[in-house]
C-alpha cells in the first residue's frame, strides 16, 4: 500500500484526539485553557473512520482502481483485515475499560466497503450521502428502548449495526467519504485547497443547519430534536456532514504540513503508520491504570499518554518499520490473499513503447 505522509499525520491526530476523549479533562467554558479539548469528542473517531476507507482506497490502487485479479487480491486482503479485527475488538471489550471500542464495527464496515473498491468518486459519494440522510433515521427508529445508558441490549452482530456506538448504518458514510478521497490524487498541488473549500462548506452546512434546526424546535419534539442534534455522537445528518466537514480541512492542513515541514511532524506521523498498535496499547494502558482515569480523566495523564505514544511509535517506525499489530495484519491478509487469489499478486502490465 502506497503510503501518503499527511494520511499518515492526520491518523496520527484522530489517535491523539481519541486519548484526549478518553482521558482528557475538558474543562468548561470552551475558550478556557483545557475547554477546547471538547473539540475532540466525536469528531476524532469519525475521522478515524474516515481514514479506514482511505487506507482501502490504497491498498486497492489509490487514484488508479485495480482491476481483475490484482483487486480481487486487494478485496481479499481488506476482508482478511477485516476479520481479523473482530477478534482484536472483542479482546479489547473484554478488558472491562469504560470506553466504546471501534474495532468490532471498523470490522464490519470495513468488510462492506470491499464492495464498493470499484465504485466512482460520485457513486462512492452518493452512497455516502443516502447513509448520511437514511442511517440517522432507521438508527433512531431503533428507539432508545433497545437501548440501555452504554449498555446496548441488542446481540453484538446487531449492535454494530444499529447499537448505540459506531453504528454502521450511520458510520459507512465516512467510509465511504474515505474511499473516495483515496481515490483522489493527493499528492496533486491544488488537492488541499480544494478539500478545504469542500470541508468549510460541509462544515458549516452541517453544524449550522443542525444549530439553527435545534433552536427552532419545539423543546417537546424529542425525536425531531434528536434527528438534528450536532452533539458528540449524536449520530444525525447534521453532526456526520460536519465532521466530514472538520476531517477534510484537517487533511488539506496535514498534507500542506507534511509536505513542507515532513520533518518536523515526523513522531505524529509515525502514530498514524502505528495507529492500530496505538490505539489498543492506550486501552491497555487504560485497563492496566484503572477505569479512574476515564472516570476522572486529568489532562496530565493525558500528556503522559500522548508523549509516550509519540516517543514510542517514532522510535519503533524509524528502528524497525511497520508496527507489530500492522505487521500481524499484512502478513495474515497477504497470506491469505496470495494463496486465495495467486495471480493478483503479478504486476501490472507496463505499456509497450511505441515504435
Amino acid at each position: 500500500m502506497q503510503r501518503v505522509v499527511g494520511v499518515d499525520l492526520l491518523r496520527g491526530l484522530a489517535v491523539l484526539g481519541m486519548f484526549t476523549a478518553h482521558v482528557g479533562h475538558d474543562a468548561p467554558p470552551f475558550w478556557s485553557p483545557s475547554g477546547w479539548l471538547v473539540v475532540a469528542d466525536g469528531r476524532s473517531a469519525a475521522t478515524f473512520a474516515l481514514l479506514a476507507g482511505v487506507s482501502a482506497a490504497l491498498l486497492s490502487g489509490g487514484p488508479r482502481p485495480l482491476e481483475g485479479p490484482r483487486l480481487a487480491h486487494a478485496r481479499a486482503r481488506v476482508l482478511v483485515r477485516a476479520v481479523a479485527l473482530w477478534p482484536l475488538g472483542v479482546v479489547l471489550i473484554g478488558l472491562g475499560t469504560p470506553v466504546a471500542v471501534i474495532l468490532p464495527t471498523y470490522a464490519v464496515m470495513f468488510a462492506l466497503v470491499t464492495v464498493a473498491l470499484r465504485w466512482r468518486r460520485a457513486t462512492l459519494l452518493a452512497a455516502a450521502a443516502a447513509f448520511a440522510l437514511v442511517g440517522p433515521v432507521v438508527w433512531a427508529a431503533v428507539g432508545e428502548e433497545t437501548r440501555a445508558a452504554g449498555i446496548p441490549r441488542l446481540p453484538q452482530a446487531l449492535d454494530v449495526l444499529l447499537g448505540v456506538h459506531y453504528p454502521a448504518v450511520v458510520w459507512m458514510a465516512y467510509l465511504l467519504v474515505g474511499v473516495a478521497l483515496g481515490r483522489t490524487d493527493l499528492a496533486a498541488r491544488g488537492t488541499p485547497a480544494r478539500l478545504a473549500l469542500a470541508g468549510l462548506v460541509l462544515g458549516v452546512a452541517g453544524y449550522g443547519v443542525g444549530a439553527l434546526a435545534t433552536s427552532a424546535l419545539d423543546p417537546r419534539l424529542t425525536l425531531g430534536r434528536a434527528l438534528v442534534s450536532i452533539e458528540p455522537h449524536a449520530n444525525t445528518t447534521p453532526e456526520v456532514v460536519g465532521n466530514v466537514g472538520v476531517a477534510l480541512v484537517l487533511l488539506a492542513a496535514c498534507l500542506v504540513v507534511a509536505r513542507r515541514v515532513p520533518a518536523v511532524v515526523a513522531p505524529l506521523a509515525a502514530t498514524g503508520a502505528l495507529a492500530l498498535t496505538a490505539y489498543c496499547g492506550h486501552l491497555v494502558a487504560i485497563a492496566v491504570l484503572g477505569s479512574s482515569v476515564v472516570w476522572s480523566p486529568s489532562n496530565a495523564v493525558l500528556v503522559a499518554f500522548v508523549l509516550v505514544t509519540l516517543a514510542a511509535t517514532w522510535a519503533w517506525r524509524s528502528l524497525v518499520g511497520r508496527g507489530p499489530l500492522e505487521l500481524a495484519l499484512h502478513v495474515l491478509s497477504g497470506t491469505v490473499a496470495d494463496a486465495v487469489v495467486p495471480e493478483g499478486r503479478r504486476p501490472a502490465p507496463q505499456p509497450q513503447p511505441v515504435t
